[in-house]
């Protein structure tokens, strides 16, 4: 099971569902936020972890080809309730 490295060095377990939330919080239907964590998904599976910094690259991105205001919303919500400047933080 892939585990992911979260910001502040703890370890937990990866659960695709927690991507299709934050995809819906953006403004995406199921089927798209559903679409995207299972490609997400796919390109981690293999590995024993990844960082919550390289989830997020890899969201971003896929997000920002099905739609670019979905993909402002992340940013926005990111920069309003958690208090990140995750474009930056992603460069």
């Amino acid at each position: 099971m892939v585990k992911v490295v979260k910001r502040d060095g703890k370890e937990e377990e990866f659960i695709p569902e927690k991507i299709v939330v934050s995809i819906l919080k953006a403004g995406a239907p199921v089927d798209v936020a559903r679409r995207i964590a299972k490609k997400v998904e796919c390109m981690v599976m293999e590995r024993e972890n990844v960082t919550a910094k390289e989830l997020t690259r890899y969201i971003l991105a896929e997000l920002k080809k099905v739609n670019e205001e979905w993909y402002r919303n992340w940013i926005v919500f990111d920069q309003a309730v958690k208090r990140r400047r995750t474009e930056e933080e992603l460069k």
